[in-house]
């Protein structure tokens, strides 16, 4: 996923700072994208934080920031509008430009959405725009006021409850909605562009994916999600859009550069993600996977446990010793498999351990390989294949043992 996201911020439209949260990946950077949350929303709700935890485990880099007089961000929410919001998402891309580097994805949930598909011709480095359940007019939000529209155009300003918490709405925030045009801009974007939309949103209705869809011109994709709520507050929902993204837009980002050899070779690195208590990132050149622990002992069963990679490390290299063996033979094996089993037990019980293992006493660990060898072998060479699994390098180095050596470095 990511490491612990980092907290930024930088000067909004309005003169405010504003509160931001830059998610890294733990390996190479592919590309930076910036994420606009919806409708008196912030940059920390579920969608936005799974959202941007997933891209980053792809290698992209996301910048959400709250919108001014919003989450942790200074201001006053009552003097912003859709057009504040739209210079808030230009500095925030000015900020990454001048810190990090222009984003190439741009990524609006709700209205966020209406507004990255506003903002994206004053950001020549995007590439790509995504929309996640995005209204197709931006003056779609005041059907969260109900019945005190009038009441805002009559008095001026008008406090109401969106979300169980109050906000002032100002009749200039209505003008300034109606002065938009977002099917305008969709038209004449010039970027490739993602709709997703759950077709069970009773929030924005799914017609405004196609009113936006049929406005813009190719390359354009759709992606229903399914059974997933407006704001997409399942974890697993957020996820699979994330993943849909990722490998969407990786045919629009710059090519990723080649990672360099670090000064202690190859090595992997394993950063906490933030992600709930155990889990982390484990990042060997450019790949990327996550270690985590399952629900029971407090994880999130994100990911295999350590033990878990071990018993693969183990399983992996077993197989890759026999294939080797196999072809230098010219055996007829078609496939080769191997189940890994661990577990702790007593040295004195382990009837399959040697007596140096025994004589240690205690309790140590027990792997138990079940291979499976596909193809046209007789007996004798069955055999003499298991005797070669145990000249799997990981399989010496476990039974051999290892020197560990810890230091402390500078982050």
């Amino acid at each position: 996923m990511t490491q612990q996201p980092q907290k930024l911020e930088f000067d909004g439209s309005l003169g405010a700072k504003l509160a931001a949260r830059l998610d890294l990946p733990a390996g190479p950077i592919r590309a930076f994208a910036l994420f606009a949350h919806c409708f008196t929303c912030s940059k920390d709700i579920a969608a936005a934080r799974h959202i941007a935890s997933a891209l980053s485990a792809e290698g992209i880099a996301v910048l959400r920031f709250d919108f001014t007089g919003l989450g942790g961000s200074g201001g006053d929410f009552s003097s912003t509008g859709f057009s504040s919001n739209l210079e808030d998402l230009k500095l925030a891309a000015d900020f990454l430009r001048q810190n990090y580097e222009a984003p190439q994805l741009l990524i609006g949930h709700s209205l966020g959405g209406a507004a990255v598909l506003s903002v994206a011709g004053a950001i020549p480095e995007a590439r790509a725009v995504v929309t996640i359940g995005a209204p197709s007019d931006a003056v779609h939000v005041t059907h969260n006021f109900g019945s005190a529209v009038e009441d805002i155009r009559e008095s001026g300003a008008v406090e109401v409850s969106l979300a169980g918490r109050p906000f002032t709405i100002r009749r200039e925030f209505l003008e300034d909605l109606e002065q938009q045009s977002v099917l305008d801009h969709a038209s004449k974007l010039g970027k490739a562009l993602l709709v997703m939309h759950a077709p069970l949103d009773e929030t924005v209705g799914v017609g405004n994916a196609t009113d936006i869809f049929v406005a813009a011109k190719h390359p354009k994709s759709f992606v229903s999600l399914d059974k997933a709520d407006h704001l997409l507050s399942r974890a697993s929902d957020a996820a699979y859009a994330a993943k849909v993204i990722a490998g969407w837009a990786s045919g629009y980002l710059d090519p990723m550069a080649e990672p360099e050899a670090s000064a202690d070779g190859d090595g992997v690195e394993v950063i906490e993600t933030g992600q709930g208590k155990f889990q982390t990132m484990v990042a060997s050149g450019p790949h990327r996977l996550l270690a985590d622990e399952p629900v029971g002992v407090g994880g999130l069963d994100s990911g295999p446990s350590p033990y878990g990679y071990l018993s693969a490390a183990l399983g992996a290299c077993t197989v890759m010793t026999l294939r080797m063996y196999a072809d230098r033979k010219g055996l007829d094996v078609d496939r080769i498999g191997t189940k890994v089993l661990h577990g702790k037990v007593h040295a004195a019980d382990c009837e399959d351990c040697s007596d140096e293992v025994k004589a240690k006493g205690g309790r140590i660990d027990r792997f138990e390989r079940l291979i499976t060898l596909e193809g046209d072998l007789d007996a004798a060479t069955r055999v003499r294949m298991l005797e070669i699994a145990d000249k799997c390098p990981v399989h010496r180095t476990l039974e051999a043992g290892a020197a560990v050596v810890t230091r402390e470095v500078e982050t």
